[in-house]
C-alpha cells in the first residue's frame, strides 16, 4: 500500500463539530456532510467578520515546477500545522487556518493523482476531498451547461436575439480529461435536434463559471457576475449575456449551496477551508475568495496557495484576486526542491535524484527570478522553503540555502512530509519573522510592518498593494508588461485576429479588465523545454477570451489546452476499491 495512503487511513479524525468549535463556531452554525466535512454558511462568516479583525494572509507559491510537482499543497498544510505547533509553546503566535483549492477529478484520474497533500502533511478525509467532495464541481458544471442549454434552446425557439451561431463563445464542461470532446458537432438529428454547429468542451476548472464562483463575495454578487457572462454575439456584433437569456437566476439556484466554503481538517487537526479550484495555467488558480476570507476571519494566520509557479499562480493571485478583494499577503513562501533546481540546471527528470551540487546552483536562476519578482515588483518578502526529499544530501541543501542567503533571501529546509508540523517549525518561525513577528495588530489587508513600496494605502492602513501593471493600460500593453516584467520576455507576438479581438473587448467596455495568462507551468516562457530563467524570448499569443463575469481577459499563450487529455498510463489505472470498500491508489 502507498505510504501516503497508509498514513491517511491510520489518521484519527476529530468530529467536524470539534474542528468548528476550535474556530469559535457552534454546531448549529455549520452544515455537516457526515462526521468529517461541513459547509459554513456565508451568513455565519459575515457575522464573524463583523466583529473579528483579519488574520495575516500568507501566500504559498513556487518556482517553476518539474513534471513531478514540488509539493506546494503539502507545504501549505505543513506550514499551517507548523504554526499551530509553534503556538502551543508560544500562544501569542496565534491560530493558523488553511484555505486551499478542491482537486479536479481530471488530474486525479490523469497524470497528477490526488491533491490533498502527502505524507504527514495531508488534509482529510483524503478520498472524499479528491472524489466529488461536497458536490461543488458538479454544481458548477451543471450551472455552466445550463447556460449553454438555454442559449441553444433560445436559438431553437426563434432566436429573438439574433444569435450568430458562428460566434458562440460559451463551452460545455466536464470534470474529466477527455480529448475527444475538445471539438464536437452538436444539433444533429433533424429539426428537433437543434441547430447544427461546431461546439467545444473545457474541463470544469477552466470554465468562466468556476472563475466567477471563486471571486464572488455573496449570493447576490454571484448572480450579478453570472449575468454578465458573454455567451455569444449577435449577427450585428452585439454581446449576448446570461442575463439576456434569463439564465442567471436558475444558475444561481444550482450554485447557492455550493457557494458556502467547505471545512475539513489536516492530520494534525488544523482547520482547513477547501473550496473552488480553477487551474493556474488556464485560469486564475486560487481557491474561492470566500474561503480565503473565512480563514482570515476565523484565524490569526490564513495560509493559502496559488497554483504552479509564481509567474502563473502568484501573479494572478496578486494582480487579479487581491486587486479584486482588497486583500494583501504579509509574506510569501516560495516552495522549491533540489530536484527542481537540478532540472532547471539542465538535469533530466530521470536523473534529478542523483547528487549534484553544481546542477543545484545552476538552476538557481529560476528560483531567484521568482523571488526577485515578488520583492521588486510586488514589494513582498519571499521565504524560500526547500521541501526536502529523501534523496537530498546535506551538501546540496547547505549549498542552496547559503547561496540564497548570500543574495539576501531567507531560506529554510522543511521535513513536513516526514515529520508533520514539527518538521515545518523552522518554516513557521521564518514566516512569523518575515510577516513582522507574532501577536501584532494587523490591518484589513492582513499586513503588518513596512513593504518595499513607498507610501501607504488610501485609508492609511499599512503598506499599499503593488501590481505588475495598471488597469488603465491598454489590454495589449498589459500583456506585454506581464511578459516583460514577470516572464523576462523581450516582446509579445499578437496575430492580427488577436488584435482585432482585443480591440473588440475594449470597444465593448472591457479595456480596463485585468488579464489572466494561460501558458505552460514548466517554463517562464511559452516553451516548456526552455528551463532556468530565459531572457529575450517572445510570448506568442494564440487567442484571447473574454471572461466578463469573472472580470478579466484570458490570454492563451503557446500550446496550452483548456481540455487536457489523459497520458498513456493515467493515474486511473492505479485507483481501485478493495474488498472492504476502501479506495486505493489515489496518490
Amino acid at each position: 500500500m502507498n505510504v501516503d495512503l497508509e498514513i491517511a487511513l491510520a489518521a484519527e479524525l476529530d468530529p467536524i463539530v470539534d474542528v468548528a468549535a476550535e474556530l469559535g463556531l457552534d454546531p448549529q452554525e455549520i452544515i455537516p456532510y457526515g462526521w468529517t466535512k461541513a459547509k459554513v454558511p456565508i451568513e455565519v462568516l459575515d457575522s464573524a467578520a463583523s466583529t473579528a479583525p483579519d488574520g495575516r494572509l500568507i501566500l504559498v507559491t513556487a518556482m517553476s515546477p518539474t513534471p513531478a510537482g514540488e509539493g506546494k499543497t503539502t507545504t501549505s498544510i505543513g506550514l499551517a500545522d507548523g504554526l499551530n505547533d509553534l503556538a502551543r509553546e508560544r500562544p501569542e503566535v496565534g491560530k493558523a487556518v488553511l484555505a486551499l483549492r478542491e482537486p479536479s477529478m481530471g488530474p486525479v484520474f490523469g497524470m497528477k493523482g490526488g491533491a490533498a497533500g502527502g505524507g504527514h502533511a495531508q488534509v482529510v478525509p483524503m478520498e472524499d476531498i479528491n472524489l466529488h467532495f461536497t458536490g461543488d464541481f458538479a454544481a458548477i458544471a451543471a450551472a455552466n451547461n445550463l447556460a449553454v442549454t438555454m442559449l441553444d434552446n433560445h436559438i431553437h425557439h426563434g432566436n429573438a436575439l439574433d444569435v450568430d451561431v458562428r460566434r458562440i463563445h460559451v463551452r460545455r464542461v466536464v470534470d474529466l480529461n477527455d480529448r475527444a470532446l475538445r471539438n464536437v458537432t452538436v444539433g444533429l438529428g433533424g429539426i428537433n435536434g437543434g441547430v447544427p454547429r461546431e461546439d467545444h468542451f473545457d474541463i470544469v476548472v477552466a470554465s468562466e463559471v468556476m472563475a466567477v464562483f471563486c471571486l464572488s463575495t455573496s449570493v447576490a454578487d454571484l448572480k450579478e457576475r453570472l449575468g454578465r457572462i458573454v455567451l455569444a454575439h449577435s449577427r450585428s456584433r452585439e454581446p449576448i449575456t446570461v442575463a439576456d437569456i434569463s439564465a442567471a437566476g436558475a444558475m444561481t439556484a444550482l450554485l447557492r449551496n455550493a457557494l458556502s466554503p467547505n471545512l475539513v481538517q489536516s492530520l494534525e487537526h488544523s482547520p482547513a477551508f477547501i473550496h473552488g479550484g480553477p487551474f493556474a495555467n488556464i485560469a486564475h488558480g486560487c481557491n474561492s475568495l470566500l474561503a480565503t476570507r473565512a480563514a482570515m476571519t476565523l484565524g490569526d494566520w490564513a495560509i493559502t496557495e496559488a497554483g504552479f509557479g509564481a509567474d502563473l499562480g502568484a501573479e494572478k493571485f496578486l494582480d487579479i484576486k487581491c486587486r479584486t478583494a482588497g486583500i494583501w499577503p504579509s509574506a510569501v513562501v516560495v516552495v522549491a526542491t533540489l530536484r527542481a533546481l537540478k532540472y532547471h540546471g539542465g538535469v533530466e527528470v530521470a536523473d534529478v535524484e542523483t547528487p549534484d551540487v553544481e546542477a543545484v546552483l545552476g538552476g538557481m536562476s529560476n528560483l531567484e527570478h521568482h523571488c526577485r519578482n515578488l520583492l521588486d515588483i510586488y514589494g513582498l518578502t519571499p521565504v524560500v522553503c526547500f521541501n526536502r526529499f529523501p534523496s537530498d544530501t546535506d551538501e546540496e541543501m547547505d549549498a542552496a540555502i547559503e547561496h540564497l542567503r548570500d543574495q539576501g533571501i531567507s531560506a529554510v529546509e522543511s521535513t513536513h512530509w516526514a515529520d508533520g508540523g514539527k518538521g515545518a517549525r523552522a518554516l513557521a518561525e521564518a514566516v512569523v519573522e518575515a510577516a513582522g513577528g507574532a501577536g501584532e495588530e494587523t490591518n484589513v489587508s492582513g499586513n503588518t510592518g513596512e513593504s518595499a513600496d513607498e507610501g501607504e494605502s488610501a485609508d492609511g492602513g499599512g503598506p499599499r498593494q503593488r501590481f505588475s501593471y495598471e488597469l488603465d493600460q491598454p489590454l495589449e500593453d498589459k500583456i506585454r508588461t506581464v511578459a516583460q516584467r514577470i516572464y523576462g520576455a523581450a516582446d509579445i507576438d499578437l496575430p492580427a485576429d488577436v488584435r482585432r479581438k482585443l480591440k473588440q473587448f475594449t470597444d465593448e467596455g472591457y479595456g480596463d479588465a485585468p488579464i489572466c495568462v494561460a501558458k505552460t507551468q514548466y517554463s517562464l516562457s511559452t516553451d516548456p523545454k526552455l528551463r532556468g530563467a530565459p531572457k529575450g524570448h517572445t510570448i506568442v499569443v494564440r487567442d484571447v477570451r473574454l471572461s466578463a463575469g469573472a472580470g478579466f481577459v484570458v490570454v492563451i499563450a503557446g500550446d496550452i489546452m483548456t481540455m487536457p487529455g489523459l497520458p498513456k498510463e493515467p493515474s486511473a489505472f492505479r485507483i481501485d476499491v478493495d474488498e472492504n470498500g476502501n479506495i486505493t491508489g489515489l496518490f
